[in-house]
């Protein structure tokens, strides 16, 4: 075997073909807002981690429980990855008409690419935080929320942090 690119072998790289049951897919009894997505910071050394918060409200009439995703983009990069890569999830109980506050963690080895080995580079990034994919359509109702952050200093091999 001589290619081992995963372009068109897995639904990180179908490019524009959304996979038939993507991460999240699903129904629920009630409904699901997201609000006050905060990254911090919004701009970061390129060995530092990023600090995501964001709120989820159950705006239904039942209990229910959310599964909330993080995706990240890269805007510009020097090989090619995924259309986006989920980077953390948490299964949250949202009692209705109640709503609580997330934190996560996105490790700097997570935007890490590899080019011979693995490597960070600056750049723009799109952080999207949901109940799905960017991009997904079900008949629940979910949105997805975005927010951009910006990785500054020279590119360097992962172990190099």
């Amino acid at each position: 075997m001589e290619n081992y690119t995963m372009e068109g072998r897995t639904y990180r790289y179908y490019g524009q073909e959304a996979p038939l049951y993507p991460f999240g897919y699903g129904l629920s009894y009630t409904t699901f807002q997201y609000r006050d997505l905060v990254l911090s910071p919004p701009v970061l050394p390129i060995c530092a981690n990023l600090s995501v918060s964001v709120v989820l409200e159950n705006t239904g009439q039942r209990d229910g429980e959310e599964v909330v995703q993080l995706y990240l983009r890269w805007e510009q990069s020097s090989v090619p990855v995924p259309r986006w890569q989920l980077v953390a999830f948490r299964r949250v109980a949202v009692p209705a008409g109640r709503e609580t506050k997330l934190s996560f963690q996105v490790a700097a080895e997570q935007r890490a690419v590899w080019a011979q080995d693995w490597r960070l580079e600056p750049g723009t990034f799109t952080l999207f935080a949901g109940g799905q994919q960017p991009g997904q359509r079900t008949r629940a109702s979910s949105e997805v929320l975005s927010a951009q952050f910006t990785v500054t200093g020279a590119a360097r091999p992962l172990r190099g942090c």
